[in-house]
């Protein structure tokens, strides 16, 4: 395959190369990357619309998943979106949980009383907060070239680039801050989760057990999901903080398709809900139909458990 090399801006100094893929790639990256947005978007915000909308939703447990979805729906729209024109024009052209279910299965008693909707709303502001301070702030007081920046400026940075460019400190120090200690903590709660679950199976009653189904979807839910963001992000952050320490060798479009990969955990959220809750499912049937016009759908029943 013969791709030929030319600048993202030719008139202007500094330009980045650009790659031109033949049109036939370039056709089917961007049917196949427009899919999985359009997937992550509109999934995420039927998740969103559903639990603003239908009262019986607004539960603690639900506004987690709000959350959520809102940071899904983001990565979609600011994230995956200018990634795609990014990943196959080769150039920037757009300018310079888990402790409701511990809770929930460990202290059942006193569950209502210590996950109340202002504790998971100071929880969600917590994780939002700490997500844009490291995100955001490292980037923007250039933390993530400190001590490189002659190296940087001299060999990376060039007009019509979009790439996350870090020094050995600043990914490993990102990297274990935004998967490696949430996944570990993940891990450490769920396994505590389980343990107590199988523990509290075994002695309650045959008569009990129907009613502690939807706590065991919920946790079996919990476990889906957190399996699905250490499967689909999992690669993209060893690479990231191993190849500061092998000369940035990394070819870039293996790191384009981790990233991708990672992105793709936010796309199938949406589908893990539909698989396993019912509520989304009835609530999807309703936005899809002429019901949902009515005034008092808003008071629909969507589960009975």
């Amino acid at each position: 395959m013969r791709m030929e090399p030319v600048l993202c801006y030719e008139s202007v100094n500094g330009s980045c190369p650009k790659t031109i893929y033949p049109l036939a790639i370039r056709i089917t990256l961007y049917v196949i990357l427009g899919i999985l947005v359009t997937l992550t978007v509109f999934g995420n915000f039927l998740v969103i619309t559903s639990i603003a909308y239908f009262k019986q939703l607004h539960t603690p447990t639900n506004y987690l998943i709000f959350s959520l979805a809102v940071s899904d729906l983001l990565l979609g729209l600011i994230v995956m979106l200018p990634s795609m024109f990014r990943c196959v024009e080769t150039c920037w052209y757009f300018g310079d949980v888990f402790f409701d279910r511990h809770y929930a299965v460990c202290q059942p008693l006193i569950y209502s009383r210590k996950i109340t909707v202002n504790v998971v709303l100071i929880m969600i502001l917590l994780s939002w907060s700490v997500s844009v301070v490291t995100g955001f702030g490292m980037v923007y007081l250039e933390l993530n070239i400190w001590g490189i920046e002659e190296f940087f400026y001299t060999h990376i940075s060039c007009v019509g680039g979009c790439v996350l460019f870090q020094s050995g400190l600043s990914s490993t120090v990102s990297s274990v801050l935004s998967f490696y200690i949430p996944g570990i903590v993940m891990l450490s709660v769920y396994l505590r989760i389980f343990v107590v679950a199988q523990g509290q199976s075994r002695r309650i009653h045959i008569t009990a057990k129907i009613s502690s189904t939807g706590q065991n979807k919920a946790t079996k839910t919990l476990a889906v999901i957190m399996g699905s963001f250490l499967s689909f992000w999992t690669l993209f952050f060893v690479c990231n903080i191993v190849d500061p320490f092998i000369g940035y060798s990394t070819p870039p479009v293996l790191f384009d398709t981790l990233g991708w990969i990672g992105f793709m955990n936010s796309t199938f959220n949406p589908l893990i809900y539909a698989f396993f809750y019912s509520w989304f499912r009835k609530a999807f049937r309703l936005f899809t139909s002429v019901n949902i016009f009515k005034s008092d759908i808003s008071e629909t029943t969507l589960f009975t458990e």
